[in-house]
């Protein structure tokens, strides 16, 4: 389920309460009625998200085979997702999804073509939005971390990181004229 659905099915639950509770709300205007509503699904999905953080953090193995040199930058997962995480180093992006099996995905930085971000309008209400990334990998040449919180800051670290390690092993972009 997407997290438009999701939130879809929080605000319908809402609506529902609100008429079984028998709360008379004829005195609060229609479009003050919708700004509560929204405002509590809104907190729903975050409190939510925040639990399942609390209670599922990023597994240990997954950080463990780390270099001396190579440093973790963000890690972090999709907004109510319980079996998939993303960890960002200065050497590399891994991709771990799965709860009882794991499948692992790892692309070297370098590699790296381009990075982009998006949000949709409900996206940017819950500051979460998608990272699009593409590689020169032809077997896999494009990626999307999903329903990523603060989705400007994390493509900012990637960047600075993508730029820094292309440094590091001598790579210069060009432009063409």
């Amino acid at each position: 389920m997407s997290i438009q659905q999701t939130r879809a099915s929080i605000v319908s639950a809402i609506w529902k309460s609100i008429a079984q509770s028998k709360v008379d709300l004829v005195s609060v205007p229609a479009d003050q009625q919708e700004k509560l509503v929204d405002f509590i699904a809104d907190q729903v999905l975050t409190t939510v998200d925040q639990i399942i953080n609390e209670e599922n953090p990023v597994p240990e193995a997954i950080v463990q085979d780390l270099s001396d040199e190579e440093k973790i930058l963000w890690e972090g997962r999709p907004i109510l997702s319980l079996v998939e995480t993303y960890l960002i180093t200065t050497e590399r992006l891994k991709i771990v999804r799965g709860f009882v099996s794991r499948d692992v995905e790892i692309f070297e930085l370098i590699r790296l073509q381009d990075i982009d971000y998006k949000q949709h309008l409900g996206e940017r209400m819950l500051n979460i939005g998608d990272i699009t990334i593409r590689g020169q990998d032809l077997s896999k040449d494009r990626l999307v971390l999903r329903n990523i919180q603060d989705p400007e800051k994390v493509y900012e670290i990637l960047r600075k990181a993508w730029l820094a390690a292309r440094k590091r092993h001598g790579l210069q972009f060009r432009e063409f004229m």
